[in-house]
């Protein structure tokens, strides 16, 4: 029988206290370390000792890594695991800029380790189920996807903007549910609560495959809202990713007999359905394929490639949001 992973933790803040939990459960690894310079706020150390950086942390003996720290220190850290030989997954987004992230995909390429981004929402059970559906043709073509993730600011977001921190999500799941990359864009921001970093942005745009996208995204808002609305050609998805739940909203199929509201030509309301289906965790499910892939399965795991890519899409928003413009993605990325 295999031996178990060994696991190490760099960061143990409000994420990588997740992170040592799901560590500590997951079948075929052992968390066998823990680094934070900040030392211990949350006491998820157990017995273990916090290590002062990556460095010691890497003497340990690792075979896998989590990131887990503000986004400019991703680089540093990961360069130094891939050089270890050491299998890693970073938090979102991949890095702080677009020259860092490609030298962290560079390296784990060149090494031939597993290098993935944590971009949790795509293990969400309401997005799996969606995304489960619109492969079986439940909802026929695929016409549009808006998103909608808003809440009051968090405290914990020192280093980026809403854009790095919250759209990044929305850009990977839309990209993942429709599986098509964004082709252009146009974005708007606004800065609101005094500080350098955007805290509202929306994204319009359209991917590769002609699906048309709206990201609405800020943390000014005092409710929570975590919704995916896709809408095609049987009617539309809305899944609420706060509460895991997928409804389907049908096509109407029962003619109108009411002149005023008949006289329209387009769809009608039909049953509305919400589906029942397993709810795992989302954490549990990324660390799962995490491992999976590092024990040369084939996963869903957000590889360092596509973590890139969703990069490049929210500096590319940001781009358009400076220059008031609209930018073409191969463009932008050709730069």
């Amino acid at each position: 029988m295999a031996a178990n992973l060994r696991a190490g933790l760099l960061g143990v803040g409000m994420m990588g206290r997740h992170h040592a939990r799901v560590l500590r459960e997951l079948d075929g690894v052992d968390l066998v370390a823990i680094a934070d310079p900040g030392g211990d706020p949350h006491g998820v150390a157990g017995d273990l000792q916090v290590l002062p950086d990556i460095d010691a942390l890497i003497a340990e003996g690792l075979d896998i890594a989590v990131v887990a720290v503000p986004t400019r220190f991703h680089e540093d850290a990961a360069l130094k695991l891939a050089l270890a030989g050491v299998h890693t997954l970073v938090e979102k987004p991949i890095a702080h800029s677009l020259e860092a992230g490609q030298r962290m995909v560079d390296a784990f390429t060149a090494a031939g380790l597993v290098g993935a981004v944590g971009h949790i929402e795509r293990f969400n059970p309401a997005l799996q189920e969606l995304r489960r559906r619109i492969e079986a043709g439940e909802l026929g073509a695929v016409y549009q996807v808006v998103t909608r993730r808003q809440g009051p600011f968090p405290s914990r977001i020192a280093d980026v903007g809403v854009a790095k921190d919250l759209a990044s999500h929305d850009v990977d799941l839309t990209a993942w549910v429709v599986q098509s990359d964004y082709d252009r864009l146009f974005a708007q921001t606004a800065f609101k609560s005094g500080r350098e970093y955007e805290d509202m942005i929306t994204i319009t745009g359209r991917t590769k495959s002609g699906v048309i996208v709206n990201n609405i995204v800020n943390w000014l808002s005092p409710m929570k809202e975590r919704l995916t609305v896709v809408t095609g050609e049987k009617g539309a998805f809305v899944a609420d990713t706060s509460t895991g739940d997928l409804t389907f909203y049908a096509n109407g199929t029962i003619p109108l007999e009411w002149e005023s509201v008949s006289s329209f030509r387009g769809v009608s309301e039909g049953d509305v359905t919400r589906y029942a289906f397993p709810k795992r965790e989302p954490l549990r499910v990324e660390h799962e394929a995490f491992r999976d892939a590092v024990l040369g399965q084939q996963t869903d795991l957000v590889t360092m490639e596509q973590g890139q890519r969703t990069l490049t899409v929210v500096e590319a928003a940001l781009e358009s949001a400076r220059t008031h413009t609209s930018i073409e993605l191969a463009d932008f990325a050709d730069r």
